[in-house]
Protein backbone atom coordinates (compact mmCIF):
# COMPACT_ATOMS: atom_id res chain seq x y z
CA UNK A 1 0.00 0.00 0.00
CA UNK A 2 1.29 3.36 -0.70
CA UNK A 3 0.14 5.65 1.79
CA UNK A 4 -1.99 5.37 5.06
CA UNK A 5 -3.17 8.44 6.71
CA UNK A 6 -3.44 8.52 10.65
CA UNK A 7 -6.37 10.47 12.05
CA UNK A 8 -5.75 10.90 16.65
CA UNK A 9 -9.41 12.20 17.41
CA UNK A 10 -10.68 13.97 20.63
CA UNK A 11 -14.20 15.24 20.84
CA UNK A 12 -14.07 16.76 17.61
CA UNK A 13 -16.97 14.99 16.30
CA UNK A 14 -18.20 17.60 13.19
CA UNK A 15 -14.28 18.61 12.25
CA UNK A 16 -13.61 15.03 12.03
CA UNK A 17 -16.16 14.41 9.93
CA UNK A 18 -15.62 17.18 7.27
CA UNK A 19 -11.68 16.53 8.04
CA UNK A 20 -12.30 12.50 6.59
CA UNK A 21 -14.74 13.75 3.39
CA UNK A 22 -11.61 15.54 2.32
CA UNK A 23 -9.32 13.17 2.81
CA UNK A 24 -11.42 10.37 0.96
CA UNK A 25 -11.70 12.64 -1.78
CA UNK A 26 -7.89 13.24 -1.66
CA UNK A 27 -6.73 9.50 -1.47
CA UNK A 28 -9.65 8.69 -4.25
CA UNK A 29 -7.02 7.70 -7.48
CA UNK A 30 -4.09 6.22 -4.40
CA UNK A 31 -3.51 3.05 -2.86
CA UNK A 32 -4.37 4.12 0.88
CA UNK A 33 -5.91 3.65 3.92
CA UNK A 34 -7.72 6.08 6.50
CA UNK A 35 -6.45 4.87 10.28
CA UNK A 36 -8.67 6.89 12.87
CA UNK A 37 -7.34 6.53 16.57
CA UNK A 38 -9.98 7.22 19.26
CA UNK A 39 -9.03 9.04 22.31
CA UNK A 40 -12.38 8.14 24.67
CA UNK A 41 -14.26 10.41 23.20
CA UNK A 42 -17.41 11.86 24.80
CA UNK A 43 -19.05 12.91 21.97
CA UNK A 44 -20.75 10.35 19.08
CA UNK A 45 -17.78 10.58 17.14
CA UNK A 46 -17.10 6.86 16.98
CA UNK A 47 -20.95 6.02 15.88
CA UNK A 48 -20.30 9.02 13.03
CA UNK A 49 -17.07 7.35 11.50
CA UNK A 50 -18.81 3.61 11.65
CA UNK A 51 -22.08 4.95 9.90
CA UNK A 52 -20.66 7.11 7.40
CA UNK A 53 -17.10 5.56 6.73
CA UNK A 54 -17.28 1.93 6.58
CA UNK A 55 -13.67 1.87 4.97
CA UNK A 56 -12.35 3.86 7.40
CA UNK A 57 -10.12 1.71 9.99
CA UNK A 58 -11.41 2.62 13.85
CA UNK A 59 -9.32 2.35 17.09
CA UNK A 60 -11.34 3.20 19.83
CA UNK A 61 -9.59 3.71 23.28
CA UNK A 62 -11.07 3.14 26.38
CA UNK A 63 -9.39 6.06 27.90
CA UNK A 64 -7.26 9.32 26.64
CA UNK A 65 -3.93 7.94 25.82
CA UNK A 66 -2.59 11.23 24.44
CA UNK A 67 -1.25 12.41 21.26
CA UNK A 68 1.76 10.28 20.99
CA UNK A 69 0.51 6.89 21.90
CA UNK A 70 -2.59 7.54 20.17
CA UNK A 71 -0.75 8.39 16.78
CA UNK A 72 1.52 5.30 17.48
CA UNK A 73 -0.97 2.61 17.71
CA UNK A 74 -2.28 4.31 14.48
CA UNK A 75 0.80 3.55 12.92
CA UNK A 76 1.12 0.22 14.32
CA UNK A 77 -1.62 -0.75 12.21
CA UNK A 78 -1.01 0.91 8.97
CA UNK A 79 0.43 -0.80 6.17
CA UNK A 80 1.95 2.11 3.88
CA UNK A 81 4.86 2.81 2.70
CA UNK A 82 4.05 6.51 3.23
CA UNK A 83 2.39 7.88 6.19
CA UNK A 84 0.35 10.84 7.14
CA UNK A 85 -0.18 11.89 10.61
CA UNK A 86 -3.21 14.67 10.41
CA UNK A 87 -5.33 16.33 12.66
CA UNK A 88 -8.49 15.96 12.80
CA UNK A 89 -9.77 19.91 12.44
CA UNK A 90 -8.00 20.29 9.13
CA UNK A 91 -9.09 20.03 5.84
CA UNK A 92 -7.08 18.93 2.51
CA UNK A 93 -7.32 19.99 -0.76
CA UNK A 94 -7.90 16.92 -3.64
CA UNK A 95 -4.17 16.87 -5.26
CA UNK A 96 -2.30 17.10 -1.71
CA UNK A 97 -0.97 13.36 -1.58
CA UNK A 98 -0.63 12.84 -5.41
CA UNK A 99 1.65 16.58 -4.82
CA UNK A 100 3.36 15.49 -2.15
CA UNK A 101 4.29 12.17 -3.00
CA UNK A 102 5.58 13.45 -6.01
CA UNK A 103 7.75 15.62 -4.10
CA UNK A 104 8.78 12.72 -1.87
CA UNK A 105 10.25 10.57 -4.91
CA UNK A 106 12.66 13.37 -6.04
CA UNK A 107 14.76 13.48 -2.52
CA UNK A 108 16.98 11.62 -0.77
CA UNK A 109 17.23 10.92 2.53
CA UNK A 110 14.18 11.69 3.25
CA UNK A 111 12.91 13.28 6.91
CA UNK A 112 9.57 14.40 7.40
CA UNK A 113 7.65 16.82 4.97
CA UNK A 114 4.93 19.73 5.84
CA UNK A 115 2.98 21.80 4.19
CA UNK A 116 1.77 25.45 4.15
CA UNK A 117 -0.98 25.69 7.07
CA UNK A 118 -3.34 28.70 7.19
CA UNK A 119 -6.06 28.80 9.81
CA UNK A 120 -9.78 29.89 9.68
CA UNK A 121 -9.38 32.83 8.26
CA UNK A 122 -6.91 32.27 5.87
CA UNK A 123 -4.06 33.46 7.35
CA UNK A 124 -0.98 31.99 7.43
CA UNK A 125 0.44 29.84 10.29
CA UNK A 126 3.96 30.96 10.64
CA UNK A 127 4.47 27.73 12.70
CA UNK A 128 4.18 25.42 9.42
CA UNK A 129 8.35 25.68 9.20
CA UNK A 130 10.34 26.46 12.46
CA UNK A 131 13.77 26.49 13.92
CA UNK A 132 15.28 23.56 16.87
CA UNK A 133 14.01 25.78 19.76
CA UNK A 134 16.80 25.94 21.81
CA UNK A 135 16.14 27.87 25.25
CA UNK A 136 17.74 31.08 23.83
CA UNK A 137 15.24 31.09 20.65
CA UNK A 138 12.36 29.72 22.76
CA UNK A 139 13.31 32.67 25.70
CA UNK A 140 13.47 35.30 22.59
CA UNK A 141 10.08 34.08 21.46
CA UNK A 142 8.22 33.96 24.98
CA UNK A 143 9.67 38.02 24.94
CA UNK A 144 7.75 38.75 21.27
CA UNK A 145 10.94 38.51 19.28
CA UNK A 146 9.98 34.96 17.14
CA UNK A 147 12.13 35.66 14.15
CA UNK A 148 14.58 32.92 15.33
CA UNK A 149 11.69 30.98 16.37
CA UNK A 150 9.96 30.71 12.66
CA UNK A 151 11.92 29.87 9.60
CA UNK A 152 11.35 33.14 7.67
CA UNK A 153 14.42 31.81 5.15
CA UNK A 154 12.03 30.13 3.06
CA UNK A 155 8.77 31.92 1.47
CA UNK A 156 5.95 30.68 2.33
CA UNK A 157 4.89 29.41 -1.11
CA UNK A 158 8.31 27.89 -1.16
CA UNK A 159 9.98 25.00 -0.46
CA UNK A 160 13.51 23.85 1.76
CA UNK A 161 14.97 22.34 3.98
CA UNK A 162 13.65 23.43 7.68
CA UNK A 163 13.92 21.63 11.13
CA UNK A 164 10.97 21.37 12.88
CA UNK A 165 7.46 20.75 11.09
CA UNK A 166 4.00 20.95 12.96
CA UNK A 167 2.31 17.73 14.19
CA UNK A 168 -0.95 18.94 11.91
CA UNK A 169 0.63 16.95 9.12
CA UNK A 170 3.80 15.75 9.01
CA UNK A 171 4.29 12.94 6.23
CA UNK A 172 7.16 10.52 6.21
CA UNK A 173 8.09 6.95 5.15
CA UNK A 174 6.72 4.52 7.92
CA UNK A 175 10.12 2.90 7.69
CA UNK A 176 11.64 6.14 8.50
CA UNK A 177 8.87 6.86 11.17
CA UNK A 178 10.34 3.32 12.70
CA UNK A 179 13.70 3.76 12.59
CA UNK A 180 13.53 6.62 15.28
CA UNK A 181 10.85 5.00 17.80
CA UNK A 182 7.95 6.90 16.46
CA UNK A 183 6.49 9.91 18.89
CA UNK A 184 7.85 9.82 21.84
CA UNK A 185 5.50 8.80 24.64
CA UNK A 186 6.90 10.72 27.58
CA UNK A 187 5.16 13.66 25.80
CA UNK A 188 1.31 13.69 26.58
CA UNK A 189 0.68 16.85 23.93
CA UNK A 190 2.65 19.09 22.59
CA UNK A 191 5.85 19.11 21.48
CA UNK A 192 5.79 15.58 20.19
CA UNK A 193 6.29 17.22 16.62
CA UNK A 194 8.97 18.94 17.91
CA UNK A 195 10.98 16.00 19.91
CA UNK A 196 10.35 13.81 15.92
CA UNK A 197 11.49 16.51 13.94
CA UNK A 198 14.65 17.05 16.03
CA UNK A 199 15.29 13.40 16.24
CA UNK A 200 14.66 12.70 12.40
CA UNK A 201 17.26 14.97 11.76
CA UNK A 202 19.85 13.66 14.36
CA UNK A 203 19.36 10.41 12.58
CA UNK A 204 20.86 11.95 9.43
CA UNK A 205 17.71 12.89 7.38
CA UNK A 206 16.24 15.85 5.83
CA UNK A 207 13.36 17.64 6.72
CA UNK A 208 11.24 19.86 4.31
CA UNK A 209 8.79 22.28 3.92
CA UNK A 210 6.73 21.67 0.81
CA UNK A 211 4.79 25.54 0.56
CA UNK A 212 3.55 24.30 -2.79
CA UNK A 213 0.41 22.94 -1.21
CA UNK A 214 -1.56 24.45 1.69
CA UNK A 215 -4.60 22.89 4.30
CA UNK A 216 -6.86 24.54 6.11
CA UNK A 217 -5.75 24.12 10.41
CA UNK A 218 -8.98 25.26 12.50
CA UNK A 219 -6.49 25.82 14.95
CA UNK A 220 -7.65 25.63 18.68
CA UNK A 221 -10.10 22.93 17.96
CA UNK A 222 -8.52 19.88 19.85
CA UNK A 223 -7.82 21.65 22.84
CA UNK A 224 -8.51 25.49 23.93
CA UNK A 225 -5.71 27.89 24.27
CA UNK A 226 -5.95 28.50 27.95
CA UNK A 227 -3.63 28.19 30.92
CA UNK A 228 -3.97 24.50 30.53
CA UNK A 229 -2.57 24.93 27.19
CA UNK A 230 0.28 26.91 28.28
CA UNK A 231 1.57 24.37 31.11
CA UNK A 232 1.42 21.33 29.11
CA UNK A 233 3.05 22.95 25.66
CA UNK A 234 6.11 24.49 28.31
CA UNK A 235 5.74 21.68 30.15
CA UNK A 236 6.79 19.60 26.83
CA UNK A 237 9.35 21.40 25.92
CA UNK A 238 11.04 21.37 29.43
CA UNK A 239 11.34 17.18 28.45
CA UNK A 240 12.62 18.74 25.29
CA UNK A 241 15.68 20.43 26.32
CA UNK A 242 16.16 17.72 29.09
CA UNK A 243 16.06 14.85 26.18
CA UNK A 244 18.23 16.88 23.53
CA UNK A 245 20.65 18.99 25.48
CA UNK A 246 23.33 18.68 27.98
CA UNK A 247 22.40 19.64 31.23
CA UNK A 248 24.41 23.26 32.88
CA UNK A 249 22.92 25.40 35.45
CA UNK A 250 22.25 29.08 33.48
CA UNK A 251 20.57 26.49 30.67
CA UNK A 252 18.41 25.07 33.02
CA UNK A 253 17.43 28.02 34.47
CA UNK A 254 17.08 30.27 31.18
CA UNK A 255 14.58 27.25 30.62
CA UNK A 256 12.51 27.85 33.94
CA UNK A 257 12.48 31.10 33.39
CA UNK A 258 11.20 30.57 29.70
CA UNK A 259 8.36 28.23 30.79
CA UNK A 260 7.46 29.90 33.65
CA UNK A 261 6.83 33.23 32.13
CA UNK A 262 5.17 32.40 28.71
CA UNK A 263 2.52 30.25 30.93
CA UNK A 264 1.68 33.22 32.21
CA UNK A 265 1.41 34.68 28.62
CA UNK A 266 -1.53 33.98 26.44
CA UNK A 267 -1.32 35.48 22.94
CA UNK A 268 -4.11 37.68 22.06
CA UNK A 269 -5.51 37.50 18.82
CA UNK A 270 -8.73 39.82 17.12
CA UNK A 271 -11.34 38.03 16.25
CA UNK A 272 -14.07 39.08 14.06
CA UNK A 273 -16.91 40.37 15.57
CA UNK A 274 -20.49 39.82 14.77
CA UNK A 275 -20.94 43.67 13.47
CA UNK A 276 -18.37 43.32 11.53
CA UNK A 277 -20.58 40.83 8.74
CA UNK A 278 -23.14 42.71 7.54
CA UNK A 279 -24.38 40.08 4.31
CA UNK A 280 -23.84 36.20 3.67
CA UNK A 281 -22.35 34.98 0.40
CA UNK A 282 -23.33 31.23 -0.37
CA UNK A 283 -21.09 29.37 -3.21
CA UNK A 284 -23.36 26.90 -4.39
CA UNK A 285 -25.93 25.82 -6.97
CA UNK A 286 -28.52 24.45 -4.65
CA UNK A 287 -29.13 27.08 -1.81
CA UNK A 288 -30.51 25.10 1.47
CA UNK A 289 -33.17 26.48 2.43
CA UNK A 290 -33.50 25.33 6.61
CA UNK A 291 -29.81 27.02 6.06
CA UNK A 292 -30.64 30.52 5.08
CA UNK A 293 -32.50 32.19 7.80
CA UNK A 294 -29.76 31.03 10.27
CA UNK A 295 -27.38 33.45 8.20
CA UNK A 296 -26.47 37.19 8.63
CA UNK A 297 -29.03 38.86 6.36
CA UNK A 298 -29.32 39.59 3.15
CA UNK A 299 -28.29 36.30 1.98
CA UNK A 300 -27.54 35.40 -2.11
CA UNK A 301 -26.20 32.71 -3.90
CA UNK A 302 -23.10 32.62 -6.65
CA UNK A 303 -22.01 29.89 -8.50
CA UNK A 304 -18.53 31.53 -8.24
CA UNK A 305 -16.81 34.45 -5.94
CA UNK A 306 -14.81 37.00 -8.18
CA UNK A 307 -13.28 40.39 -7.04
CA UNK A 308 -13.10 41.52 -4.08
CA UNK A 309 -15.56 40.96 -0.96
CA UNK A 310 -15.59 42.58 1.94
CA UNK A 311 -17.57 41.97 5.57
CA UNK A 312 -18.96 38.74 4.76
CA UNK A 313 -19.82 35.60 5.73
CA UNK A 314 -18.94 33.63 2.99
CA UNK A 315 -20.20 29.80 3.20
CA UNK A 316 -18.63 27.25 0.89
CA UNK A 317 -20.67 24.51 0.23
CA UNK A 318 -18.71 21.74 -0.87
CA UNK A 319 -21.44 19.59 -2.64
CA UNK A 320 -20.60 22.32 -5.11
CA UNK A 321 -17.11 23.50 -5.15
CA UNK A 322 -13.72 21.47 -4.57
CA UNK A 323 -11.55 21.69 -1.14
CA UNK A 324 -8.77 23.07 -3.11
CA UNK A 325 -10.50 25.83 -4.73
CA UNK A 326 -11.87 26.82 -0.73
CA UNK A 327 -8.31 26.59 0.29
CA UNK A 328 -7.36 29.22 -2.57
CA UNK A 329 -9.63 31.33 -2.05
CA UNK A 330 -9.27 31.58 1.29
CA UNK A 331 -5.58 32.66 0.81
CA UNK A 332 -5.54 34.51 -1.45
CA UNK A 333 -9.10 37.07 -0.90
CA UNK A 334 -8.29 36.95 2.96
CA UNK A 335 -6.53 40.26 2.52
CA UNK A 336 -9.37 42.39 1.13
CA UNK A 337 -11.20 42.78 4.41
CA UNK A 338 -13.07 41.21 7.18
CA UNK A 339 -14.57 37.91 5.77
CA UNK A 340 -15.59 35.22 7.64
CA UNK A 341 -15.44 31.58 6.01
CA UNK A 342 -17.90 28.81 6.66
CA UNK A 343 -17.92 25.41 5.07
CA UNK A 344 -20.58 22.95 4.31
CA UNK A 345 -19.53 19.34 3.96
CA UNK A 346 -20.98 17.21 1.30
CA UNK A 347 -24.61 15.42 2.18
CA UNK A 348 -24.42 17.15 5.32
CA UNK A 349 -26.60 19.24 7.91
CA UNK A 350 -24.44 21.41 9.46
CA UNK A 351 -21.33 24.28 8.78
CA UNK A 352 -18.36 24.93 10.05
CA UNK A 353 -15.89 26.99 10.58
CA UNK A 354 -13.49 29.19 12.88
CA UNK A 355 -12.75 32.79 13.22
CA UNK A 356 -10.21 32.59 15.95
CA UNK A 357 -6.75 30.47 15.97
CA UNK A 358 -6.97 30.39 19.96
CA UNK A 359 -10.35 29.43 20.71
CA UNK A 360 -13.18 27.04 19.57
CA UNK A 361 -14.60 27.25 16.08
CA UNK A 362 -18.39 27.27 15.17
CA UNK A 363 -20.33 24.43 14.34
CA UNK A 364 -24.12 25.37 12.41
CA UNK A 365 -26.54 22.33 12.23
CA UNK A 366 -29.63 23.34 9.94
Amino acid sequence: MRLSVIILNYNVRYFLELCLKSVEAAIKDLEAEIIVVDNNSSDDSCKMVKQQFPNVILIENNENSGFSKGNNLGVAKAKGEYLCVLNPDTVVAEDIFKNVLQFAETKQNLGIIGCQLIDGNGEFLPESKRHIPTARIAFQKMMGYANNYYNLDIDENGIGKTDVLVGAFMFLKQETYNSVGGFDEDYFMYGEDIDLSFKILKAGFSNYYFGKTSIIHFKGESTLKDKVYAKRFYGAMEIFYRKHFSKNIVFSLLVKLSTKLASKKRRSIPEIKESDIIKTIIVSNNMPEALKPKLPQPVSKVANLSGAINNALIVFDANHVSYKSIIDYMKSKNITGKNSYRILPKNSNFILGSDSNVSRGEVLHF
